[in-house]
C-alpha cells in the first residue's frame, strides 16, 4: 500500500470526467452507529467483535497493531477490517482509471448520513453498492434516491454493480440453521445471519429479477486449498468481465443470486461457483452443484447503463486475493 498521509471525515471532492478512464465510488449500505452499536448478548443477526475475530483467528491479530491500545476491539473495529480490506481494490483501481475510488457510507462513524443522489452519482461512472447492512437494520432506499439511480442509469457509460450479501439461517428450523453453519463452518457467523436490507429495496425498485439465498461454501480445486474455477460462459460476457478470470475470492458463505423470473434476456448468468460436496447443505440437496455467483443485465430500455451483480467480498483481501481477482478488479475498474 501506498503511505500518503490519511484523511478523515472530509468533503467528497468530485472527480473530473476524462475520456476512457471510470470513476469508481464504493457505498457501503450500513449505518456504522446501528451494526456497531448492536448488544453483544444477542446471539444472531450483529457481526463479530474484534475480540471474537481474534479469539477465533488465533494468532493471527496478536501483534501490538491490533491492541486496544491502536486498534478498536468491539464491533466496530471488525468494520474497520471491512473497510481496510478494501484498499487493495481501490489502489488497484485508482491506478488503472487515474482516478481516486470514493468510498461512502449510508451512515458514517461520525452520524453524518449521506443517501445516494446527486453528489455520489455526478462524478461516477461505475457504483458498487456493498450490502452489509443487517435486515433487521430495516435499511431501505428512499424513492428519492430510486429516482436519482434511474436518471443516472439513463447516462450512457454507467454500471451499477449491486452486491447483496448472504442470507444465513432464514428459517426457525434450528436443525437446518445447524445444517447451514455445519456447511458453511466459519465460527465467527451466528446461526442467523440475515443482510441486505437496502440492496433488496434497490432489487425490488428497479425490477431486478434477482435475490440473495443462502451462504454457500465454495468448492476447492482437488487435492489443493484453491477455490475450484468457475463454470464461465464466456460467449455472454460483453463487457468483458471475466478475461484472464479463471477464480473469484474464496468465502465460506457466498450468496447464490437466484432468478426469480428468467426470460433469458433480462439477467445474463456470467458465471457459477461449484459448491463444496462434501459438506451437506439445503440446496444441495436439492440437486444442486453450483450457484450463480456473477450476473450482468444489459442496458434495456430507457436504461442505457449496465447492472452487475457479484458479492462484496470479492473486492475484499480478508480472505485472501489472488493474480485471477485482482484481473477482475482491472476488468471492472476498465471496462
Amino acid at each position: 500500500m501506498s503511505h500518503a498521509a490519511r484523511t478523515y471525515n472530509q468533503d467528497h471532492i468530485a472527480r473530473k470526467y476524462t475520456p476512457g478512464k471510470r470513476r469508481l465510488s464504493i457505498y457501503w449500505s450500513w449505518s456504522y452507529p446501528w451494526e456497531s452499536q448492536r448488544d453483544l448478548t444477542e446471539m444472531e443477526n450483529r457481526f463479530s467483535t474484534m475480540t471474537e475475530v481474534r479469539r477465533v483467528a488465533w494468532p493471527n491479530y496478536e501483534k501490538p497493531e491490533w491492541g486496544s491500545a491502536q486498534f478498536l476491539q468491539g464491533i466496530a473495529g471488525t468494520l474497520e477490517l471491512f473497510h481496510r480490506s478494501a484498499l487493495s481494490f481501490q489502489q488497484i483501481a485508482g491506478e488503472a482509471t487515474g482516478h481516486p475510488v470514493a468510498v461512502f457510507q449510508r451512515i458514517d462513524q461520525a452520524g453524518y448520513q449521506q443517501p445516494i443522489d446527486e453528489r455520489i452519482l455526478d462524478d461516477c461512472d461505475t457504483l458498487l453498492v456493498f450490502g452489509l447492512d443487517h435486515l433487521t437494520s430495516a435499511e431501505e432506499a428512499a424513492p428519492g434516491e430510486i429516482q436519482a439511480i434511474n436518471e443516472w442509469l439513463k447516462r450512457e457509460g454507467t454500471c451499477l454493480l449491486l452486491a447483496p450479501h448472504h442470507d444465513v439461517g432464514f428459517t426457525e428450523d434450528f436443525q437446518q440453521r445447524q445444517v447451514e453453519y455445519k456447511h458453511h463452518g466459519d465460527a465467527l457467523v451466528p446461526r442467523q445471519q440475515r443482510f441486505s436490507s437496502y440492496a433488496r429495496s434497490l432489487l425490488k425498485a428497479l425490477e431486478i429479477p434477482v435475490w440473495n439465498r443462502w451462504g454457500l461454501r465454495p468448492a476447492l480445486a482437488e487435492g489443493t486449498r484453491d477455490i475450484a474455477p468457475l463454470t464461465s460462459f464466456k460467449d455472454l460476457d460483453k463487457l468483458g468481465l471475466l478475461n484472464n478470470v479463471p477464480t473469484l475470492n474464496f468465502h465460506p458463505h457466498l450468496p447464490h443470486y437466484e432468478l426469480t423470473n428468467d426470460d433469458g434476456k433480462t439477467v445474463q448468468v456470467l458465471a457459477r461457483q461449484p459448491i463444496d460436496p462434501n459438506r451437506p447443505h439445503p440446496f444441495t440437496a436439492a440437486g444442486n452443484k453450483e450457484f450463480n455467483c456473477l450476473l450482468w443485465l444489459p442496458p434495456a430500455g430507457l436504461r442505457a447503463g449496465d447492472i452487475v451483480m457479484v458479492d462484496s467480498t470479492n473486492f475484499t483481501t480478508l480472505f485472501g486475493g489472488t493474480d485471477s481477482l485482482k484481473n477482475f478488479w482491472k476488468n471492472l475498474a476498465t471496462m
